[in-house]
């Protein structure tokens, strides 16, 4: 199982920006998936989480402007950014948790999670 985000860039504060992570595979299920940040010099921390069922889990410093939401089908996660501050500035990573695929011998194999190499997210004017 792999994860791949996009969607970082540069944008004024005020603006948007809306980020996806696509997990590749042969998957099976994935219980939660989500989204934490690191911005430098601080540790990584918890942006926002989503259950299969839907259920959504916040930060409070993102609730009201970030929305999460996944497509089970695609094993695909967004996060739907707004009125971005300056302090959203982050290396943002997205996870899978306990992830179950086929592996090459068509067995069941569930790990504990998995991580994307992060996507950057700048606010600044």
């Amino acid at each position: 199982v792999q994860l791949q985000a996009s969607g970082g860039g540069l944008v004024q504060p005020g603006g948007s920006l809306r980020l996806s992570c696509a997990a590749s595979g042969r998957i099976i299920r994935i219980d939660d998936m989500g989204w934490y940040r690191q911005a430098p010099g601080k540790q990584r921390e918890l942006v926002a989480d989503i259950s299969s069922s839907g259920t959504t889990n916040y930060a409070d410093s993102v609730k009201g402007r970030f929305t999460i939401s996944r497509d089970n089908a695609k094993n695909t996660v967004y996060l739907q950014m707004n009125s971005l501050k300056p302090e959203d500035t982050a290396v943002y990573y997205c996870y899978a948790d306990r992830p179950v695929y086929y592996n090459d011998y068509d067995e069941p194999v569930a790990v504990r999670d998995k991580w994307g190499p992060g996507t950057l997210v700048t606010v600044s004017s």
